[in-house]
């Protein structure tokens, strides 16, 4: 099973990005979208953010997240 993350970028140094989301930062390649700018929403797979988001679609993602884990019980 994939699991892709939304992530809101940070800052920007060559094709390294700094993504956060939940109050963790995570340092992700941008190689698979040239034009990417900080403040955008990014969809990231294995280090690799691979689709812009909206910030909508962000919060989207991230509360069917927070929905699943929830759902799993106390860990």
């Amino acid at each position: 099973m994939c699991l892709a993350v939304p992530l809101r970028v940070l800052s920007l140094e060559g094709r390294w990005a700094v993504g956060e989301a939940g109050g963790l930062a995570q340092k992700v390649r941008g190689d698979f979208l040239p034009d990417l700018q900080v403040g955008e929403y990014v969809m990231v797979h294995a280090g690799f953010a691979i689709q812009k988001l909206t910030p909508d679609e962000a919060r989207e993602n991230l509360a069917c997240i927070q929905e699943a884990i929830h759902a799993l019980g106390p860990v």
